[in-house]
């Protein structure tokens, strides 16, 4: 194990800033907060970085920001001569001065750097790499993680979050800088010499007019009178998704406003992630009153939605999977009616993702292609379509985790076009006399009750990343031959990049080495497994099929406790 203590010292001794000092003073002669602090580097892994603000080693602060930067600069400088980037930020404390810290290192280093002037949603940084043909590009923020944390999330010169073989390169590059011997430059100096330069009002106007085109029949949006409450919770999507709305006529939009101002310690939501209820909470109490056709809330960076909808009395929160199978059938259904869906249409899932959506696809000819988690997959699916001069084929892409993406003007996930598309589809349907409960509700009557459940399991500290290890080396070894009672038709071991079927077949998996385990079990019913690449945590993913919702409900509920005991290990 690396000499933690030395490392502390080292830190005690060499660091200046006031902040930073203090909390090495506040944690000297504790053993555990030291080690915590100093045992490993933070690991600039294929997201780029992510951890806890604060002193250390293992931790988000100007030295690791700065590490990173330089050896970012360094695999950029080796693969292009005069390179450049775009950098945003969210609203998480030191957002602002680690991208500023950033940009200044990349100019000193000779990297051309376009900087957003003001905190900006996580999908305008991707576009603005592809708006000034940026080689890369860098977004600070831990999305939707709590205020303690903060990330640093790198990008190629697609747009898309960068490749595992990039990203080793730079992983290897950042390693061969000394944590003490980056050369910060001046930021100042760096804008007078037009080495850094503000992103423009032009690049904005240009996202906005992107974003608008992906509407599918906007004429509906303006006569429907929808009712909108929404929550940018403490972040980014503040200004660009009001504007949006606006510019396409959501006639009534009421903001949240204990949340509409930028707070990176999210004091209304500890944990600003549209996925769950508490984030909600405000706008709930708000609709008793205001009674909205649709409540949303997009994430810090604003590359995630949430929303809650009108159901009998109350509102009920959808999840990532229902929201998503919901924009693909009103897409292909519309775009099928209009005469705009394209020949052989394309949309792109991740494997953890409902696969309601391929009956949904099939109905209407479009081919579902099945990506690793992670959105730069998406964007990889993009990109060979626009290789092959058939970008007009994809129509729609999208995460369970409540990310998605109707266009191709970005690589990631975009919860401003998002939350245009939820409103546009909530209005068409207002207009035809249904809800988006009696929408989903024909959805499963149509194709079938699918009900999923994602569950986390954390495992903090030194010993946490050891025992994941075990938990999912014990799950290769010796995988389950029935989980909850049914039996396992294949077992998918995404590392191996073979799918072993219960008579024995074995079939190659062709997407990319991940560390990812998944059960197909009679029934239709499914279990998938992977460490998260961002938190110290397992997620299983658990897939339910029933005749009615109560089966499916029940069969979740089962598989889901015979999982809890695997991750007892």
């Amino acid at each position: 194990m690396t000499d933690y203590r030395a490392r502390f010292q080292t830190w005690l001794d060499r660091v200046s800033d006031p902040a930073l000092r203090e909390e090495l003073l506040a944690v000297q002669g504790d053993d555990e907060a030291v080690q915590d602090r100093f045992y490993k580097d933070l690991e600039f892994g294929t997201a780029g970085l992510r951890g806890v603000i604060g002193a250390g080693t293992n931790r988000m602060n100007v030295y690791t920001v700065g590490r990173a930067t330089q050896g970012f600069a360094a695999y950029l400088k080796g693969i292009t001569a005069a390179p450049s980037v775009a950098i945003g930020y969210d609203s998480r404390r030191d957002s602002d001065l680690f991208s500023r810290t950033a940009a200044a290192v990349f100019a000193q280093s000779g990297v051309k750097v376009w900087l957003y002037p003001e905190l900006a949603p996580t999908p305008m940084v991707s576009f603005a790499i592809r708006y000034y043909g940026c080689d890369g590009g860098v977004v600070v923020t831990a999305s939707h993680n709590p205020a303690e944390y903060n990330g640093y999330k790198a990008y190629g010169p697609d747009g898309c979050q960068l490749s595992g073989a990039a990203s080793a390169r730079v992983t290897e590059a950042v390693e061969g800088v000394d944590l003490f011997g980056v050369d910060f430059g001046d930021f100042e100096a760096a804008c007078a010499a037009g080495q850094i330069e503000f992103i423009g009002q032009d690049c904005y106007e240009a996202y906005y007019k992107e974003v608008i085109a992906c509407a599918v029949q906007p004429a509906v949006i303006p006569a429907a009178g929808l009712k909108v409450i929404y929550s940018p919770l403490h972040g980014t999507g503040n200004k660009p998704v009001r504007e949006v709305l606006r510019r396409v006529g959501v006639g009534e939009v009421t903001v949240v406003r204990e949340q509409e101002l930028p707070d990176g310690d999210f004091p209304t939501a500890p944990y600003p992630n549209p996925e769950i209820r508490q984030p909600f909470e405000i706008a709930l109490k708000m609709a008793e009153t205001l009674k909205p056709d649709l409540l949303l809330a997009t994430d810090p960076d604003a590359d995630r939605v949430g929303i809650a909808v009108p159901d009998g009395g109350d509102y009920r929160l959808l999840t990532g999977n229902e929201v998503g199978a919901m924009l693909l059938e009103y897409i292909l259904s519309r775009r099928a009616a209009l005469g705009t869906l394209p020949k052989d249409p394309v949309a792109v899932r991740s494997i953890v993702s409902t696969s309601i959506t391929d009956r949904i696809a099939a109905r209407y000819g479009c081919e579902m292609r099945g990506v690793l988690t992670g959105f730069k997959y998406i964007g990889g699916e993009i990109a060979k379509l626009e290789q092959a001069g058939q970008s007009e084929r994809y129509v729609f892409g999208f995460e369970e985790s409540y990310g998605y993406l109707p266009g191709t003007y970005v690589r990631d996930k975009d919860a401003v076009v998002a939350s245009l598309l939820i409103c546009e589809m909530a209005a068409y349907y207002r207009s035809q006399g249904r809800t988006l409960i009696e929408v989903l509700r024909g959805i499963y009557a149509t194709y079938g009750n699918f009900l999923h459940r994602t569950d986390s399991y954390t495992f903090a500290g030194v010993k946490g990343m050891e025992t994941m290890s075990r938990i999912m080396k014990g799950l290769r070894a010796d995988p389950p031959k029935a989980i909850a009672g049914f039996a396992v038709t294949a077992a998918s071991d995404y590392e191996a990049s073979a799918t072993l079927a219960a008579d024995g077949t074995v079939t190659p998996i062709t997407l990319p080495k991940a560390d990812i385990v998944s059960f197909a079990l009679e029934g239709g019913h499914g279990v998938i497994v992977r460490p998260s690449g961002t938190e110290p945590k397992i997620k299983v993913y658990l897939t339910a099929v029933g005749a009615t919702s109560d089966e499916a409900e029940s069969i979740r509920d089962r598989l889901a406790a015979a999982m809890k005991e695997y991750m007892q290990a």
